[in-house]
């Protein structure tokens, strides 16, 4: 099941590629700051890659090794998430007005 799952992984590495490509010049034409993109495409690979791992410990019969693989995710998403909601938390600042 490794070797296929895999595999099938391996088969849709060119189709991510040009997901993120598109993402990219949508970005770049909408003038969004690249750091914010890439963060972002970081965290949907993180969710990716905790997800299939914890998949792959749940099938070789590793629960308890399964959630602790999510666990790491999700912690390594929420640090990456830090400047981004710093940022949009700092703009709805700037956004209300002061009496």
């Amino acid at each position: 099941m490794l070797f296929a799952g895999t595999g099938i992984f391996l088969f849709l590495v060119d189709q991510v590629q040009k997901i993120i490509s598109m993402i990219e010049s949508l970005a770049s034409s909408a003038n969004v700051n690249s750091m914010y993109i890439k963060t972002i495409l970081k965290i949907i690979g993180i969710a990716y890659i905790a997800e299939f791992s914890a998949q792959i410990s749940k099938d070789a019969g590793l629960g308890s090794m399964a959630s602790k693989v999510e666990l790491a995710g999700k912690i390594l998403i929420l640090a990456l998430a830090v400047p981004i909601l710093t940022a949009l938390v700092e703009t709805i600042i700037t956004m209300i007005p002061s009496n």
